[in-house]
Order: C-alpha cells, then structure tokens, then sequence
C-alpha cells in the first residue's frame, strides 16, 4: 500500500469502499483539492520537513493549521470520498 493512502486513510472518519491504485488517486486529489493542500498531504506521505515545505508555500502557523484543517474537512465530504475510492 502506499504511503498517500496510508496517510489519507489516518484523515478520514469513516472509509466504505477502497482506494484507487496511486496514480488515479493523485489525479483525483489534484482536481479535487487546492495545490497548496495537495502539496500538504503529499508531504505528510512522504513525510517530509514540514518546516521546509511551510517556507516555500509561505505559510506561518496559523496559516499551516487553517490549511490542515480545511484539508482534513474536504478528505472527510463525501464528494471527496466518492472521487478518490473505487
């Protein structure tokens, strides 16, 4: 399994149907998220610096928790959960 589904599965309450496979994932992550929060889950998959990533998306605190936030909400709607489960 990869490490987006691992991560997005942490996020998501309740989970009926399976992920798609990696690269149908992605391409629906890309059209159904901002870059900015695509950019923050990839990172948390990856696991990568968040403090790195937060420079060069130019975000301060605040700005990085209202982002996880809404990131977190939209894996949680159902429009999201239709679009990236097979």
């Amino acid at each position: 399994m990869s490490t987006l589904q691992e991560e997005i599965k942490k996020h998501i309450k309740i989970l009926v149907h399976p992920l798609k496979e990696e690269e149908a994932l992605k391409l629906a992550l890309k059209a159904k998220l901002t870059k900015k929060e695509f950019k923050l889950l990839n990172a948390w998959a990856m696991q990568s610096d968040l403090d790195t990533l937060r420079q060069k998306l130019k975000l301060d605190d605040a700005r990085y928790e209202e982002l996880s936030g809404k990131l977190i909400k939209k894996l949680n709607q159902e429009k999201v959960k239709q679009a990236i489960c097979d």
